[in-house]
């Protein structure tokens, strides 16, 4: 998978829509907090009260996580999805260690308040809130070591997203039920709004969107084999449409093989040129359970898009002098949008390709990229690691020195958008910017953030 997503942004526009995005969070964290006002039921004391914010903000945190993984495209333009990902998985973390804060203190300093923990005994509301806790932190667990026990990604996602929606319920349950503090009809009207906005949202990640992906349904036309056990899935329209308009260096959710409201998506880069809406292609490697069966995809067969999202890519830098590209391995399928787009446009600007791979025969796309040099103002450099005995190219890594040794003087005006493994896009951004390139202009992927 290539899901491409930008890491850096910049102008004042972005910068403006960011702030306003991240006072939007705060605020939906924050707001619940004002049923902690003191009311007729005030008086505990400063480790009860901090207590039960501690509840109420974890919750509320909890909550936005449904936000976070709704791909509303305008709050996720001004930071990348990848990073918006990101945060959702490390918000995750805080939001656990503060709803443990919650029961902790209230186990030290008043285990009375916490009651029973036998269900048949103690209230139906206080036997959710523990529910929730233990569903909660097996949330995060289970995400947390999905990668490292090999746990299947359809399957996982399938009951994260069940565990996720018990697990609120189950907390906003306790809430309710033992919510001291709602004790003003404003104060439970305030955290009842709360509730049926979290249920509103779920229900359009769950059920809003797959329906309006499944009303577009597109078609296998081609599967194409690339180099490096690299797979080009080429879809067009079922019905008389317009096609897919997006930017080059955008990516899709893919379902294939049920349906879109089964949650067994994969985001995928979209490789295709941006001018030919009509006919859409992912170039996808073979690297997990599913990415191993596009090969064995039939045309004629039935698959879903929902797209376009991200912001990687040159149409959000359009004035600029040239463009540089740095691509390791299958990183390369965003790149080769940009460059197809390029290309079709008639785009006459000074464009560096460094494409990193490990041996010469199996580098995707290599005959295409020939041929794009002689339609483009385009060099392209490949890095082997393993090169044949003749090899006169350069080796290795894409070093500061690689590219000293190819971009031009100009190189400070030129956009760099780089995608590939963690560790060479980190190396590359630490050689632009030892070479003066500034860092607003340096555009990075984050590979695998699913």
């Amino acid at each position: 998978m290539s899901p491409p997503a930008q890491r850096s942004r910049s102008g004042p526009h972005t910068t403006r829509n960011a702030l306003v995005w991240l006072a939007v969070y705060l605020a939906a964290v924050t707001v619940p907090l004002f049923a902690l006002l003191p009311g007729p039921a005030a008086g505990r004391g400063f480790t009860w009260d901090f207590a039960m914010a501690l509840g109420y903000a974890g919750l509320a945190m909890f909550g936005v996580q449904f936000a976070l993984t709704a791909r509303f495209k305008r709050a996720t333009a001004p930071f990348g999805i990848d990073i918006v990902y990101y945060f959702h998985r490390y918000l995750a973390l805080a939001a656990l260690a503060v709803v443990l804060g919650h029961y902790g203190i209230l186990r030290a300093t008043n285990p009375a308040a916490l009651g029973s923990a036998d269900p048949s005994v103690a209230p139906a509301y206080m036997s959710a809130g523990r529910v929730a806790l233990v569903l909660f932190a097996l949330l995060v667990v289970s995400s947390a070591a999905r990668r490292g026990f090999r746990i299947d990604y359809d399957g996982w996602r399938i009951a994260h997203a069940l565990l996720a929606t018990a697990a609120f319920a189950a907390a906003l349950w306790h809430l309710l039920g033992a919510g001291r503090f709602l004790d003003a009809a404003w104060k439970q009207a305030l955290w009842t709004a709360y509730g049926a906005f979290w249920v509103l949202l779920i229900a359009y990640v769950r059920v809003a969107r797959p329906w309006r992906v499944a009303r577009r349904p597109w078609k296998v036309a081609e599967v194409r084999g690339e180099r490096g056990r690299v797979w080009t899935l080429v879809l067009e329209p079922a019905h008389a449409t317009e096609g897919l308009r997006f930017a080059p260096g955008q990516f899709a959710w893919l379902t294939l093989r049920a349906s879109p409201f089964a949650m067994r998506e994969h985001p995928f880069s979209i490789a295709s040129s941006a001018e030919r809406p009509q006919r859409v292609e992912l170039s996808i490697k073979e690297l997990g359970d599913f990415t191993s069966t596009i090969k064995d995809t039939k045309p004629g067969e039935t698959a879903w898009l929902d797209a376009p999202y991200g912001t990687f890519g040159i149409d959000e830098h359009p004035d600029a002098y040239g463009y540089a590209f740095v691509a390791g391995g299958v990183g390369i399928a965003p790149i080769m949008s940009m460059l197809r787009t390029l290309a079709d446009r008639g785009d006459r600007r000074p464009l560096v390709l460094f494409y990193g791979n490990r041996v010469w025969d199996r580098i995707a796309f290599r005959e295409e990229l020939d041929a794009l040099t002689q339609r483009l103002n385009l060099e392209v450099v490949h890095v082997l690691l393993e090169p044949p005995a003749d090899w006169t190219g350069e080796r290795g890594f894409v070093t500061e020195d690689v590219l000293m040794r190819h971009l031009p003087v100009t190189r400070h005006r030129f956009e760099y958008f780089l995608c590939g493994p963690t560790p060479m896009t980190v190396g590359v951004e630490r050689g632009l910017a030892a070479l003066g390139v500034p860092a607003e202009r340096v555009h990075s992927e984050i590979f695998d953030w699913v």
